[in-house]
């Protein structure tokens, strides 16, 4: 059990080798470039949430340690002395000093020790699910907060050149006039989304766990990559099929409910007797006067077996016994809960992966009707056959089609990402893409 605690662990840390052995390492600069594979490289060294999963499975093998205790063998020391007052002493109860050296070994405990033992077993196991659940998580939620990046950016550019366009081809006075209202319109758009940019480097910098630069707050790296998409299906009997195998948190919880049954063995052990098999080495005196207090002390050992049973204990076994019932049926309820959640977040996703496919494909010819508008608008202007409003008019068309088709690749990686997650698919490296 301890060679899966370790492997599984370090299975989670080892995408990112420069950080191999060292799950928080020294203060990191800000990089020049930046790619969705290295935040994710760096999400799974550095992510708080699986950090503290990782401490779960940690806390979870102690616990194991404990239950175990129980079914080996302790070993003791005990000492003591006595001295009473003078009239109260009599030879079978004079004053005395005693070392016991003890060794007890549980033989019986009603089943709680197996059950006990179990139990803690399957709720590790339980710990690595959680693992991976948070690492599918917190794959999804990086891969979100880049493309939120990479938008962000994105529409940076679409504005700049907005503005570019904006900023030439005006002649007469009146369209010098409108050019440079259209431009001064154009500008809070730009500066909306430089802000927006800002905003989701900084959201992505605590997704990954990137918490440890101090002397360039202000730098940004480059954020490589695009929101160009490939559109795929789903087969929703597939997928949901999939999700029902495949979702750790589904997983977790079955290996919960098996801990609870388990408890119930436990708590019915109130009702049967122990057994102990006891060994002792003793060193004792027992004197009248301090004199004798330390002088030629007897010594000598102990074998033998202690049985404990308790045959009324005021239904206090009765008790626990439900409250484990109760918690088994509470687990069961949870895990029905978790399914249908499970079911529903595969159809949601499918659902809106869809309907993202079909804003991609509309997006995708609206843009290429404005750019052909936008043409054909310069040519006529060129001629004199139009006005300069239509050219501007043109251009806000393609501008606001060029943000729309950004938006509805932004929202279809996400919601790729979002089924992935949904039906238990979220993979690290990038053929899904």
């Amino acid at each position: 059990m301890r060679c899966i605690h370790y492997f599984i662990t370090s299975l989670a840390c080892a995408a990112s080798l420069a950080f191999a052995g060292n799950a928080r390492p020294e203060p990191i600069p800000v990089p020049e470039n930046v790619t969705l594979e290295e935040a994710l490289d760096f999400a799974l060294a550095n992510s708080f949430s699986i950090l503290q999963a990782q401490e779960r499975i940690e806390e979870q093998y102690g616990m194991i340690l404990d239950a175990r205790a129980g079914a080996l063998p302790t070993v003791s020391v005990a000492t003591s002395i006595s001295e009473q007052d003078e009239e109260l002493v009599f030879e079978s109860n004079a004053d005395e000093w005693v070392v016991s050296l003890q060794v007890r070994q549980a033989l019986y405990g009603g089943g709680k020790l197996r059950s006990g033992i179990r139990a803690q077993d399957a709720q590790q196991q339980a710990a690595l699910y959680d693992l991976q659940a948070s690492i599918e998580a917190t794959i999804q939620d990086v891969k979100t907060r880049y493309y939120s990046v990479i938008l962000a950016r994105e529409t940076i550019e679409v504005e700049e050149q907005n503005i570019e366009l904006l900023e030439a081809g005006a002649v007469s006075n009146f369209d010098v006039l409108q050019a440079k209202v259209a431009l001064a319109n154009a500008k809070p758009a730009l500066i909306r989304a430089k802000n927006e940019f800002r905003i989701s480097v900084a959201e992505l910098k605590k997704s990954i766990g990137y918490t440890r630069e101090t002397t360039h707050v202000t730098k940004m790296p480059n954020f490589l990559g695009d929101l160009d998409v490939e559109l795929k299906e789903y087969d929703l009997l597939e997928a949901m099929e999939h999700a029902m195998t495949q979702r750790p948190e589904l997983k977790q919880q079955s290996l919960l409910v098996e801990a609870l049954e388990e408890g119930i063995a436990v708590a019915r052990a109130g009702y049967r007797p122990t057994v102990d098999l006891v060994g002792r080495y003793d060193v004792r005196r027992s004197y009248m006067s301090t004199d004798e207090r330390f002088e030629d002390p007897a010594k000598g050992w102990f074998v033998g077996l202690e049985s404990n049973w308790n045959l009324w204990d005021g239904r206090a076994t009765q008790g626990r016994v439900i409250q484990a019932k109760s918690r088994l049926r509470q687990g069961e309820l949870r895990l029905d809960e978790t399914r249908l959640t499970v079911e529903v977040e595969v159809r949601r996703a499918l659902s809106e992966l869809e309907s993202a496919a079909e804003l991609v494909d509309a997006a995708r010819q609206v843009t290429g009707q404005a750019e052909e508008s936008l043409r054909l608008a310069n040519e006529r202007y060129s001629v004199g056959s139009s006005t300069f409003l239509d050219t501007l008019q043109a251009r806000v068309a393609l501008t606001e089609a060029r943000n729309n088709q950004l938006q509805a690749n932004y929202s279809y990686l996400v919601a790729t990402a979002n089924v992935q997650r949904a039906i238990g698919e979220t993979k690290y490296h990038f053929e899904d893409r």
